[in-house]
């Protein structure tokens, strides 16, 4: 009884959400990042005189502990660059200073190098393109030592 109920009420893709067969239409590539503006966000123009804005995020995993004084290592920090095509989005990245500590997510689309390129030059590598869906900001950034004194 309850199959029959189950099998009218959810689409056809629900139902095969776990298939080993292809699903191109529900393909998804979507990279999430949590860490600080690495500047303020840029405007920038395309070839095709598109304006985008471009902002970069630094992001860093806590290394492997030392096994003897079971300390960290520090780290150094990953830096990923993001771009932006909507207008709206871009009116208020602008607005977003170096230094806040975000959540950012993004699609993204990795670009094989070119046919008989340099693998020196960034045309004859592997590249990762991360398209900005959103952003939050989770804190603004920490007041320099300059700003603290000024506002006392």
């Amino acid at each position: 009884m309850f199959s029959a109920i189950r099998s009218s009420a959810l689409p056809r893709a629900s139902i095969r959400a776990f298939s080993t067969s292809s699903a191109r239409r529900a393909d998804l590539a979507k990279l999430t990042l949590i860490g600080r503006l690495g500047a303020d966000p840029e405007t920038r123009s395309s070839k095709n005189d598109r304006s985008f804005v471009t902002y970069t995020v630094a992001t860093s995993n806590p290394g492997v502990p030392d096994p003897e004084t079971g300390e960290y290592a520090p780290t150094k920090p990953t830096w990923h660059r993001v771009f932006s095509f909507s207008e709206a989005s871009n009116r208020y990245l602008m607005t977003l200073k170096k230094g806040s500590r975000v959540y950012v997510e993004t699609a993204f689309e990795l670009k094989e190098p070119e046919a008989g390129a340099d693998p020196t030059t960034p045309h004859g590598q592997r590249q990762i393109f991360l398209r900005h869906e959103s952003i939050k900001v989770i804190s603004p950034p920490k007041p320099s030592s300059t700003e603290s004194e000024h506002f006392e």
